[in-house]
């Protein structure tokens, strides 16, 4: 891996008559919601419009074999910003409610306070669902542990999800408009407070019906999981989330361009509620879906616009990727169950957001860093979200302390050319929504075991001959899957493992 100084000379080369930018790169992550391998354009839509993205894609490297690691969102998270599986770590390991205690612990060396400590602006915007507070969230003053105790000198959060309750933003530790006359209370466990619900009061539904779950408190027309009372001056509009975000990520690029910084922009779109603003609603052609999609591609192009109008570009390392893969039904009626557009939003993977297979945790993932990252090439490297802190490390030239990051990988040499001559990452573990349920990745094979699971025996797939695991190899090459099953045991049972 190189040294900062090592790419401060490659840029005075490539740029004669230039003076190299001596600042450590910064570095803007973005993360997007349920956004599966089929749905930008240079993934092979050809039914949604992503010109931001696919623009994106041509300046920098394009990977087709990148995962989340976790195929739902709170792991993932978890796992990206501590560079630790997140079936490791109890808290951290199962979708959160909207009141669940900060699944991080505050000692831990993450992303941001690793950037942090070497001499990084730090900001998470969007979506946290990492948990807020020490215990269950009281959300009536300072909410501490959170954004800022793991590393971020700002934070302009949404809490949970969109489709869970308190419908806020939480900045800097403190609910934005909140009315101390008006206090809020938050429940998953029963109802508080006397305002309608969509179990109740399906006639109140102005937005979006529920298919499945998401009949609690309507808020926006829309009910939500969870029950809330109370913050009406604080409750978002759905169909300005995207609107709300984006200002504060461009905001926060402008007050921080003098310095180096690191900003986590994680997105609402394609998650539900599915609920565009009205520049982009029906402009897809494709449903609310689409519409969202390309939603969150105007977002990624004002980022990107931000960081050329404080002539940012040259010197910061971009990367676009998502939490897990795609889902058309996600608990709303909305119309993507029943889309005949013909867009599939995994492209040809098998499998949802949820599942172990491809379709659940193979996601896009495209990188920009003019001079250091290959434009517009495509790397077929394995790689995960969990690779960010070593990454980043690699990047510095600096080196983790012992227990950081044990499951991170540096995959930055992935990014420069189309195949390091040694992969940077060989194996993989997968999860699904249940940390019990992991699967195993080692080259060209994969491994679900299946435990626990009646009637249903080991599956093993070779993704280079078949990436649509359709034909379960399990009984043809029993040498392989218990050669994967006994590594998977041992990556389980040693916690400062890495491949």
């Amino acid at each position: 891996m190189r040294s900062l100084s090592a790419f401060v000379a490659v840029a005075a080369l490539a740029l004669p008559g230039a003076a190299a930018d001596p600042k450590p790169p910064n570095i803007v992550f973005i993360l997007a919601d349920d956004v599966g391998y089929g749905d930008l354009g240079c993934y092979g839509s050809t039914k949604v419009r992503t010109p931001n993205l696919d623009t994106l894609a041509k300046q920098g490297t394009r990977l087709t074999d990148a995962h989340s690691p976790a195929a739902v969102c709170t792991p993932t998270r978890y796992a990206l910003l501590t560079g630790q599986y997140a079936w490791r770590h109890a808290p951290g390991s199962r979708i959160l409610s909207g009141v669940a205690p900060l699944s991080i612990k505050p000692d831990t060396l993450t992303v941001p306070a690793f950037l942090k400590q070497n001499g990084y602006t730090t900001a998470a915007v969007g979506k946290w669902h990492l948990g807020l507070g020490d215990k269950e969230t009281d959300y009536n003053g300072e909410i501490k542990p959170g954004a800022r105790e793991v590393g971020f000198d700002y934070s302009f959060l949404i809490p949970a999800t969109g489709d869970r309750t308190p419908c806020v933003f939480v900045e800097n530790g403190r609910v934005v408009n909140y009315d101390p006359k008006d206090p809020i209370t938050v429940s998953y466990t029963k109802k508080v407070g006397t305002e309608p619900t969509g179990k109740e009061n399906p006639e109140l539904l102005t937005v979006q019906k529920p298919s499945l779950g998401h009949d609690m408190t309507i808020v926006n027309g829309i009910s939500r999981i969870g029950w809330m009372t109370g913050g009406k001056a604080a409750r978002w509009k759905d169909e300005d989330i995207a609107d709300d975000i984006t200002k504060k990520a461009v905001e926060f690029i402008g007050k921080s361009k003098d310095k180096p910084f690191f900003l986590y922009f994680a997105t609402h779109d394609a998650h539900v509620p599915r609920v565009p603003h009205p520049r982009f609603k029906g402009k897809s052609g494709h449903g609310l879906r689409g519409d969202c999609i390309e939603e969150l591609d105007w977002c990624v192009g004002e980022v990107i616009a931000a960081l050329d109008k404080h002539k940012l570009t040259d010197n910061t390392l971009v990367v676009f990727t998502s939490d897990n893969g795609g889902v058309m039904d996600d608990g709303y009626v909305d119309g993507t169950a029943t889309d005949t557009s013909g867009h599939t939003c995994n492209g040809a993977l098998r499998g949802f957001k949820g599942g172990l297979y491809e379709g659940g945790h193979r996601v896009p993932f495209i990188a920009k860093w003019p001079v250091h990252v290959a434009a517009g090439k495509v790397s077929d490297g394995l790689v995960c979200h969990v690779d960010l802190l070593r990454t980043c490390a690699g990047i510095l030239g600096k080196t983790l302390p012992s227990g950081a990051g044990p499951d991170s990988v540096d995959i930055f040499p992935t990014l420069t050319a189309d195949r390091p001559t040694k992969p940077c990452r060989s194996t993989l573990i997968h999860q699904s929504g249940n940390p019990n349920a992991l699967a195993i990745r080692k080259g060209e094979w994969k491994l679900i075991p299946n435990e626990g699971k009646k009637k249903v025996g080991p599956e093993l797939f070779n993704l280079a001959a078949d990436p649509t695991e359709q034909k379960n190899l399990a009984a043809d090459k029993p040498e392989v899957v218990k050669e994967l099953a006994a590594l998977l045991k041992s990556v389980q049972e040693n916690p400062t493992s890495r491949p």
